[in-house]
């Protein structure tokens, strides 16, 4: 039976250490606060002076020993403390904060280390405010006597733990000493530093009289929040230093010690304060969130967000760095794990603007008595200031009138083209950006006469320089930096960064913007407020650095655009409009920047504000973390089903006609037979389909009403969002049905919305499951009136019930008609009250939120935070937007709800390749996106784990992720599947748990003993540590470099490498698309954090280990992406070819065969799909690229709707040139429908030029690389456009 056991990991999401070097003790006590163990460190000195009480005794006092649980988190530091020290102590206590589960090692063996000897005290108490039943049942010892315990900790002090010392030498140790019950401190106390009062314990008085002293009656006042914990361990030093950095800033600050924003008399003193001294910003230290969320998952309500605070101002959320400032400077990704949880992620849900790390913890000293290092923190100036500069900021724009305030609206521009100025993804960012101005205007801000049109503003724009090499000297700037401006500016910088841009780009006079003595800026002014391009990386001028550097530096002409705004025409706050620009892409450090990363260069101490789409959490919270933004949220572009057009549509009648002929005129029959098979061929679908070839003709034909179906069911987006805006009624209704499609419970309320017609109208059919069965079910009166097209098959009465479902959307919830005459409709009725009252409710509070929540925060008042996530996909929680976004808890990482996911696509994926390969797949190569992994709770991690035999074990009660188990293969039944993650940056950043938890998980399966040969992990990583121990490597090494299975981007850098070179055009053949894959992706993670090498220096995380990475993509046979919603598409991004398509290359170029390509589409959780990457991008080229309905939705956003025609063409394009999967005949087909088709060509000439200039160049490319093999006279067409396109240029 032991062989079917599941194993335990023995993971423990901590590097901990081995050994602590403490000597036996009488008395030991563990907790996880530094405060604490300072306090009691202060107290062992006077217990043994004072001989433990006022009086000396006689008596042998005993040894006490202090120590840090946390560093005991690894089984075996723990197991050699043990041995060392508390085998011979007789009384231990426990403050064990977040429960037995988060120590359940510890928790269990000091249980057995109490049970092994009667004469042992085991004391176990909560490390927090909540008394915990579990820790004291537990313990050896009463619950009173637990709870005196526990009240001289949380009260604290050195007084109390004196007496705590006392109390436990005299309950326990039988010795002669007094004590006293603990004494109750303030939960709570306005500070003062240098008062004599009892902790420096000061009135709101006492401060104005100071502020009067100081002349700052008239300042801003910011509240400056702290644990009390500090006050009663002494630790105040870096708070006195922080208050005279604010004041020196000119803030007044209000200093207020409190036990938890969760206590209410803390709580209480916080918002009467608040109240009194009218502060216009609170600077809040403290950890953890007051917001309770829970992992993503289905949600059919919308949410709200209630803040502890009563009055709406900003929360600056400083980070008290665990750990030092050495490991943080050395360290790329900043923060510790635990620290992005507490410090980040938590306080982002309760709308904290993350700021940076002011202080690192140091050793004070080290108490002989208790051997302990008592741990103080430490400010660091530089960024204390900057944090106070940041402060001053936000408090200003509630201070000052918005008619004197300067706003910086900036739009991104990438690829550096003119057809292609406000990157937004999803976003009509033109007429988004102007909605801003004209609301800005509205507010008073100062703005002059503005354009008519979103159009009319990039052709403003358009009228001077941006970012294109081609015409920089051939049009007007109208705002410039001089030489001596920048250079004042430049010389300001830490000397290492001065260094890499001139080592990089050359003096100034040297940038590619240099004219006339001065640097040229993208932009131009209405008014006050100035609407900017954003400058480029700098890619697209050195070319070789696509291959080689993906943390090149930004060119003189990217600092001076920002240092313009900051220094000279003093914005008092920017705006990046859209999903994304690449301020927050720089490099640096993942979050708790220095100054010496990028973005904290270019942008500084200033209020940041980003209207981003409400479904990608990852790219926002690096906006987030990096660069001080506060997301405002806004809706995802309209959705809708694609449903047939052109050929297909008749394809759809023809086959229509045959089956209704079928049985009554067998000629007619014939003929359609014979028509579908020759317009199958002819119109190229007959190689988009399963069936082989013409010969099977019925399986064509059944093949081909499946696809039919299946296209005219898919989700394409049916325009853009315009932020502030809803869209027309009837997008709006098919929007809200693609809202209301996915069941997320069992109330009316909560089903699928076809889910309830067909429970009303008592059919016998799950409406999700598309079929081109036969329909043999009931045919209600309700359903037929709806279309006079023919009913024959499930996939009619799916498509009857949609039409169904938004005409009852359209006549019951955007008009106000009465529910009365749906009395036979009773689920269906519930639902549409709940929608009208609720669902639609919230999108119109969206569209006004999405406006005012900017305003709002322009005039320094609180944006609240919302959830994030795919609205579609079940997560009504993520509406209204207009919010300041936030993620996931990463330690939950991956949820219950995404492993139930994970599980169902491992084996579809499992499968399918079994099916169809004959043989089960041995490796595998996944990409894995913090933003997806965000948007799911971990649905990619989960499918690697279920894929290798591993499953996550849950804290109980909580989602927390706290270790893992191997699953024994006779339970698993197949072969386990080696999988190498090529994680994103941002993933690295945000979940370097995550890492460390695979990278165990995967030396778990390496080192496992079972029978057979299933173990193909373990083959795989000895065959090739042998293969390296013969190259001469030492063992260790050998075997470290042969499990390495997580990948990524270069420290502190980000993306995949291919985005540069097929934009720039820069490359020859795979093989060099293969090369910069290689270099962009070859570091090796896992997850440590502060690893020193053997001379003791500290390592950062993310060995450059190319030849490990590249034998890695030689050995694999599969390459999976998985998809979770269709609110886009892998024709909407570059990340999906550079990823996916740069991974399948990559292995092509380096293994010598293609490998198979899978797309798994998540977007319906409980049924996820697994398509082959050819059958995915056939599909998204039928339902939207070809489709007139999207491209008349395009037709409708003028300029950026042209944009996205070029982006999808762009796209197309890089996954021929990575896969090779675009046939001709699809190149010829877009072609037609986007560049040669009169009404859209004159469409793009009259709004967008460029984007048809840049379309055609593409496609012409594409023959002239001979990825579109046999393009016929296309060549000459497009090459002719383009002479066209250049003498209407040279005439103008």
């Amino acid at each position: 039976m032991h062989l079917l056991a599941a194993q335990p990991g023995g993971f423990v999401d901590d590097e901990g250490i081995i050994d602590l070097n403490q000597t036996p003790a009488d008395i030991v006590i563990l907790s996880a606060a530094d405060s604490s163990l300072a306090a009691l460190a202060s107290a062992v000195s006077l217990f043994h002076e004072q001989g433990g009480q006022e009086q000396p005794v006689s008596t042998d006092l005993p040894d006490v020993r202090l120590a840090n649980w946390m560093q005991l988190l690894k089984p075996a530091a723990y197991d050699l403390y043990e041995h060392k020290v508390l085998e011979q102590a007789r009384v231990v206590v426990l403050s064990l904060l977040g429960g037995a589960s988060y120590w359940a090692y510890g928790f269990e063996r000091l249980q057995a280390w109490a049970a092994g000897d009667s004469g042992r005290t085991l004391i176990i108490v909560p490390g927090d405010e909540a008394l915990d039943p579990e820790l004291m049942q537990a313990s050896s010892v009463s619950e009173d006597e637990c709870i005196r315990v526990w009240r001289y900790l949380r009260e604290g002090g050195i007084d109390n733990a004196l007496h705590l010392l006392n109390a436990l030498s005299s309950e326990y140790l039988h010795l002669p000493l007094r004590w006293h019950e603990p004494k109750k401190l303030p939960k709570c106390m306005l500070y003062m530093p240098g008062l004599a009062h009892h902790l420096g314990q000061a009135t709101f008085v006492e401060w104005q009289q100071r502020w009067a002293v100081q002349d700052g009656s008239h300042r801003p006042v910011a509240l400056l929040l702290f644990y009390r914990s500090h006050l009663q361990s002494g630790n105040t030093e870096m708070f006195t230093q922080l208050i005279h950095t604010l004041e020196a800033e000119g803030i007044n600050p209000l200093p207020i010690a409190i036990t938890s924003l969760k206590d209410p008399e803390s709580l209480a003193l916080v918002n009467a304060l608040l109240e009194q001294s009218q502060a216009q910003l609170i600077i809040n230290s403290t950890g953890f969130a007051s917001n309770t969320v829970a992992s993503p998952d289905l949600c059919s309500q919308p949410s709200e967000f209630y803040s502890p605070f009563v009055r709406k101002v900003p929360v600056l959320q400083l980070v008290l760095s665990s750990s030092t400032e050495a490991d943080w400077q050395a360290h790329k990704q900043g923060l510790r794990s635990r620290d992005i949880a507490m410090q980040v992620v938590l306080p982002e849900m309760d709308g904290r603007i993350h700021t940076r790390a002011l202080s690192f913890k140091n050793e004070a000293y080290y108490d002989d008595l208790s051997q302990v290092s008592v741990v103080r923190y430490q400010l660091h100036q530089e960024r204390a200031t900057f944090v106070a500069k940041l402060a001053k900021r936000h408090a200003s724009l509630a201070i000052k009138p918005n008619a004197e305030k300067r706003i910086a609206v900036i739009l991104a521009n990438y690829p550096t083209k003119d057809g292609r100025i406000g990157n937004g993804v999803g976003l009509d960012t033109p007429a988004s950006a102007l909605n801003i101005l004209h609301a800005l205007q509205g507010a008073g801000y100062p703005l002059a006469e503005l354009p008519d049109s979103g159009d009319k503003l990039i052709q403003a724009l358009l009228g001077a320089v941006t970012n294109n090499p081609n015409t920089l000297h051939q049009r007007p700037c109208w705002q410039s930096l001089s030489l001596a401006d920048y250079q004042a500016c430049f010389t300001q910088l830490p000397q290492t960064a001065q260094q890499a841009v001139l080592e990089q780009w050359g003096p100034p006079e040297e940038d590619i913007k240099y004219r006339n003595g001065r640097l040229m800026l993208s932009g131009i002014r209405f008014g006050e407020t100035f609407v900017g391009i954003q400058p480029a990386r700098g890619f697209n001028v050195d070319l070789v650095a696509n291959y080689h550097d993906p943390d090149l530096v930004p060119p003189h002409n990217y600092l001076a655009f920002y240092f313009w705004l900051r220094e000279c025409y003093g914005v008092d706050a920017i705006i990046h409009v859209g999903k994304h620009g690449n301020l927050e892409w720089l490099p640096g450090k993942g979050s708790a920047l220095s100054a010496e990363c990028w973005p904290d260069i270019a942008l500084g101490p200033m209020p940041h504000f980003y209207p981003f789409i409400v479904n990608d959490p990852g790219e926002g919270a690096q906006a987030k973390r990096r660069t001080q933004a506060v997301i405002i949220d806004h809706l995802m572009p309209p959705m809708s089903r694609a449903e047939t057009y052109g050929e297909m549509a008749v394809l759809e009648g023809l086959v229509d006609e045959y089956y209704q002929a079928m049985g009554m005129d067998d000629k007619r029959q014939q003929w359609l037979r014979e028509e579908i098979l020759k317009q199958v061929q002819d119109t190229h679908l007959l190689e988009e389909l399963g069936a082989a070839d013409l010969a099977d003709s019925d399986n064509v034909l059944n093949e081909l009403d499946a696809y039919l179906c299946d296209i005219k069911e898919a989700q394409i987006r049916h325009g853009l969002h315009i932020l502030g805006e809803l869209p027309s009624q009837e997008k709006l209704a098919d929007t809200l049905v693609a809202l209301l499609r996915l069941p997320r419970g069992d109330d009316p309320t909560a089903q699928g919305i076809l889910h309830n017609l067909v429970a009303d109208l008592q059919l016998d059919f799950d409406p999700l499951v598309l079929s081109s069965q036969p329909w043999s079910g009931a045919k209600p009166d309700i359903l037929v009136a709806v279309s006079d097209q023919p009913w024959r098959s499930d996939g009619d009465t799916r498509e009857r019930l949609e039409l169904l479902a938004q005409r009852l959307i359209s006549e019951y919830v955007l008009t106000p008609k009465g529910l009365d005459d749906l009395l036979e409709l009773p689920r269906i009725s519930a639902q549409l009250a709940y929608v009208r009252t609720t669902i639609h409710r919230a999108l119109l509070q969206s569209a006004a939120l999405e406006i005012q929540s900017l305003l709002d925060g322009l005039q320094g008042v609180f944006v609240n935070p919302g959830p994030s996530g795919a609205p579609t996909r079940g997560r009504l929680d993520t509406l209204p937007t207009g919010r300041n976004f936030y993620s996931v808890d990463n330690r939950s990482i991956p949820s219950p709800a995404a492993w139930a996911i994970g599980e169902r696509s491992a084996q579809a994926l499992v499968d399918r390749h079994l099916q169809e390969q004959g043989d089960y797949p041995r490796s595998l190569g996944l990409s894995v996106w913090g933003t997806a992994t965000m948007r799911t709770g971990g649905d990619d991690i989960a499918q690697a784990f279920a894929l290798m035999g591993v499953r996550p074990i849950w804290a109980l009660g909580s989602n927390r992720v706290v270790d893992f188990e191997v699953i024994s293969s006779q339970l698993l039944g197949r072969p386990r599947i080696d999988v190498t993650l090529r994680v994103s940056g941002f993933f690295r950043d945000a979940f370097p748990n995550v890492m460390r938890l695979y990278d165990a998980a995967v030396q778990a399966v390496a080192a496992l003993e079972e029978p057979g040969t299933s173990n193909t992990i373990q083959q795989n990583i000895q065959r090739r540590q042998q293969q390296l121990i013969d190259q001469g490597m030492p063992i260790d090494d050998a075997l470290r470099q042969a499990s390495y299975r997580v990948f990524g981007s270069k420290p502190g850098a980000y993306g995949a490498g291919l985005q540069g070179l097929i934009d720039e055009r820069c490359w020859e053949n795979k093989s060099d698309l293969a090369e910069a894959y290689l270099n962009w992706g070859g570091y090796a993670y896992t997850g440590a954090f502060g690893n020193k090498d053997e001379q003791g220096a500290i390592k950062d995380d993310g060995i450059a280990v190319p030849e490990t990475f590249q034998y890695q993509l030689s050995t694999l046979e599969a390459v999976v992406q998985n998809q979770d919603n269709r609110e886009h598409d892998i024709l909407d991004s570059d990340d999906y070819y550079q990823f996916q398509g740069g991974m399948s290359n990559a292995v092509e170029v380096y293994r010598g065969e293609a490998p198979e390509v899978y797309h798994n589409d998540h977007s319906n959780p409980l049924k996820p799909k697994v398509r082959t990457l050819k059958e995915e991008l056939n599909r998204v080229i039928r339902s939207r690229l070809l489709n007139p309905k999207w491209i008349g939705a395009m037709q409708a956003h003028g300029y950026k709707g042209a944009f996205e025609m070029t982006a999808s063409v762009d796209y197309l394009f890089a996954y021929d040139a990575t896969t090779n999967l675009i046939a001709d005949y699809q190149y010829e087909k877009v072609t037609d429908a986007l560049v040669f088709d009169p009404q859209n060509r004159q469409f793009l000439e009259q709004h967008n030029p460029h984007a048809l200039e840049e379309m055609a160049e593409r496609l012409l490319e594409a023959t002239q690389r001979g990825l579109w093999q046999a393009p016929g006279d296309y060549a000459d067409r497009l090459q002719d456009l383009l002479l066209d396109i250049d003498e209407q240029q040279e005439s103008i």
